[in-house]
């Protein structure tokens, strides 16, 4: 049990369900809740797009890892799992069985909000994570921004399915209001952006970690096209871009708060120009592990920030 939880990276799959569950009971329904709507969406059918999800990301990890057994022998071979507790073909055969969940349970619940043509997102993501195993890894920057915008379409997704119920039970009062739901839209856009800008920093500092092993087998990763220096100049220029972004937020939409203002300088900035400066003077594998790990801390206390948000929503509005 303990290889199958660890080749489907079980800690990230809960992270990825608990990002989608605070998206909707933390941003969405305390925003309705201050204009007197509720969520529309079952339950049961929220599950299943969390389950769906949580299926197609497990299925990627597993492809990912079964392509990657040759490299990974150099770059983390105590962490190898494929060939070794698990055979290659339960692995392909998990692999297909959780794609197949995630694309029937993405085409059902694109049915259930009345918009089947929603369920090619299902099937277009996991063809691409097939590809991104098998061939954009390789290329230069394209399977990062890849695995980036796929982590980005997280806390999205949840919305996208959302909004048509929502705009079909609330259309006659929006219209007589002259209002929408495009503030709710614009919050979880702020967390898919911070989750894609975070990922992309994350995919870039990991392989520079790999560096070793994915130069041995001729990968054009980042940092072997551009070398070490030029990746940390830009694994910083994308880290100021990131406090830039939240500055930003800050002041023109969150300002006045105090709860937030802490949160974000503790839990954010503080940790981001620490991330910059240990990236700067990182010289060996050791080092590149111990910023990926801190900023897989960052991304954490960036998603948690949503309960600062429904927050202020319940007791501020």
């Amino acid at each position: 049990m303990i290889p199958f939880l660890k080749l489907i990276r079980i800690q990230n799959l809960l992270i990825v369900a608990a990002t989608q569950y605070l998206m909707r009971f933390a941003i969405i329904r305390p925003i309705l809740k201050i204009s007197g709507f509720s969520l529309q969406m079952s339950e049961i059918d929220f599950f299943i797009l969390v389950l769906s999800t949580v299926c197609l990301t497990a299925a990627g990890y597993v492809i990912n890892d079964y392509f990657d057994t040759k490299t990974d022998l150099l770059n983390r071979p105590k962490e190898v799992v494929v060939g070794h507790s698990i055979s290659r073909r339960s692995a392909m055969a998990l692999h297909v069985v959780m794609s197949i969940i995630g694309v029937i349970g993405g085409l059902y619940i694109s049915y259930r909000v009345g918009h089947i043509k929603f369920g090619f997102i299902f099937i277009l993501v996991s063809g691409l994570l097939w590809f991104y195993s098998t061939n954009f890894k390789r290329q230069f920057l394209i399977g990062n921004l890849i695995v980036s915008i796929l982590t980005g379409l997280v806390p999205l997704m949840v919305i996208v399915f959302e909004m048509p119920m929502l705009n079909q039970a609330y259309s006659d009062i929006l219209i007589a209001n002259n209002t929408n739901l495009y503030p709710i839209f614009y919050w979880i856009l702020g967390f898919s952006f911070f989750a894609f800008i975070t990922t992309l920093i994350r995919e870039i500092i990991k392989d520079t970690e790999d560096f070793e092993g994915d130069s041995a087998f001729g990968r054009n990763t980042l940092p072997i096209v551009l070398g070490i220096f030029y990746t940390k100049i830009i694994i910083s220029i994308l880290s100021i871009i990131s406090i830039s972004a939240i500055i930003i937020i800050y002041f023109k939409f969150l300002e006045g708060s105090e709860i937030t203002l802490i949160y974000l300088t503790v839990g954010q900035l503080l940790p981001f120009l620490f991330l910059i400066v240990k990236i700067i003077r990182a010289k060996s594998k050791i080092d590149y592990h111990y910023t990926s790990a801190l900023l897989k801390i960052i991304m954490l206390t960036g998603v948690l920030y949503s309960l600062v948000a429904a927050y202020i929503f319940l007791y501020t509005f």
